[in-house]
């Protein structure tokens, strides 16, 4: 069944948002690193190579169904934060954005009867929900850390034993 060319447009616009995802989290890395906060720089890390996965999910279906991936600008991300707190708080509130973003693809492939993308789609509504619940609760953390060092560095050394997938 070949992709439409709405939502071929619409699924190209998610894998580059994917891309720029990635982007945001390599930044928020550099950030950590530079603030000795190796642990959060390794999660963002492994974080950023997520995305790119995600995107090349988006790439396979459009190409398989006829369509063409489309490489498109990435804007900069942002590359200082106040605090560790307001790094998660970003994070958290990008991911938000991107289950919004995912739920209007699937709203449009629903309204087309694309019966070929809501399953595709149905992989990324549940990897949303960790992504969000993943960044929430080390937000929830740090609020519940304050000023505390050493339980900063306790986190963090957690958040460095994320395994690479």
């Amino acid at each position: 069944m070949e992709i439409s060319k709405e939502l071929a447009e619409a699924i190209n616009d998610q894998l580059n948002f994917e891309l720029y995802s990635g982007y945001i989290y390599l930044s928020m890395a550099s950030w950590f690193e530079e603030q000795n906060l190796d642990g959060m720089a390794h999660w963002m890390k492994i974080q950023a190579k997520e995305e790119y996965e995600h995107a090349m999910r988006f790439w396979d279906h459009i190409v398989d169904r006829g369509g063409r991936a489309e490489m498109k600008a990435i804007k900069a991300p942002a590359t200082n934060w106040e605090s560790p707190l307001d790094a998660w708080q970003d994070a958290y509130d990008h991911e938000k954005v991107v289950t919004e973003r995912i739920f209007k693809i699937g709203e449009l492939a629903e309204s087309e009867n694309d019966k070929s993308a809501i399953p595709m789609l149905n992989w990324f509504y549940d990897e949303q929900v960790e992504e969000e619940e993943q960044t929430m609760r080390v937000r929830d953390l740090l609020k519940k850390i304050g000023d505390s060092t050493n339980a900063l560095f306790m986190l963090d050394a957690r958040l460095g034993q994320r395994e690479d997938k």
